[in-house]
């Protein structure tokens, strides 16, 4: 993807309203739902502790009749993690919270509905967006999988290198293929958008490892990545449209 196209969508993306509109346009659910994941994720890790340091304010507005939706928008930050800090707050433990998340009708109604309406309206950290997430990357590896079984290309998962390695990829290919014209060993499977900040998380936490283990290989962004991404030696990047493409035995 182009970068100012990306910027300009990226930028857009300021609430969950902005993401039922976009999607509504006609835009890709996957790509969109993952480009807001991100940008949220980001934003609760540079806000996390300045907001958590107001839970004491969070808890006496609570008490006095706001509900968690309207201090969640108060704060800009996501409904269900303004609703874990008014729990905390209030005497329960992280654990207990979670257990109300997905069992909201242990509260007494009022509470129970209020919980449930910051549930509905979190796309980022609520249980079934949890889920979409995590089968968003089964979907994604399912596709790498598919890519080479049809090539008849053999290759280890995760689960066979379990405990073999420090790090392992999706797929540690049998033998050396050929990636338009590039000796790569393993293949990366990451159902996220792959910008700068993203790729190169991955590459100082995985892709850069596991080039020093097994040598060259490709990580696939499934849903996108921007065009011209600078790549560390031995890390080649691709998108959905690999699977047009075709790996080659070294030997042929």
């Amino acid at each position: 993807m182009d970068y100012q196209d990306y910027k300009e969508l990226y930028d857009s993306l300021s609430g969950s309203k902005d993401v039922i509109d976009f999607i509504s346009k006609g835009y890709d659910d996957k790509l969109i739902k993952t480009l807001y994941t991100q940008k949220i994720n980001r934003d609760v890790k540079k806000k996390f502790y300045a907001v958590k340091s107001k839970s004491k304010l969070m808890l006496k507005l609570w008490k006095e009749g706001a509900t968690m939706m309207e201090i969640s928008e108060k704060f800009k930050f996501p409904p269900i993690l303004i609703a874990m800090m008014i729990f905390q707050q209030d005497g329960a433990s992280k654990k207990e919270f979670w257990n109300y998340v997905n069992n909201p009708d242990q509260l007494n109604d009022e509470t129970a509905n209020e919980l449930k309406e910051v549930i509905g309206n979190d796309l980022i950290y609520s249980p079934a967006a949890n889920e979409e997430q995590r089968q968003r990357g089964k979907w994604g590896e399912a596709l790498l999988h598919q890519w080479l079984d049809e090539q008849g290309i053999g290759y280890r998962t995760e689960d066979d290198l379990k405990g073999i390695y420090e790090k392992t990829p999706d797929a540690l290919l049998d033998e050396p293929m050929l990636y338009n014209g590039k000796k790569i060993f393993w293949v990366e499977s990451k159902a996220s958008f792959g910008d700068d900040i993203e790729f190169k998380y991955n590459s100082k936490k995985q892709l850069i490892p596991y080039t020093k283990i097994f040598g060259p290989g490709i990580v696939v962004y499934w849903i996108g990545c921007l065009n011209n991404l600078k790549c560390p030696e031995n890390i080649y990047v691709a998108d959905i449209s690999i699977l047009e493409d075709e790996l080659i035995r070294v030997d042929e």
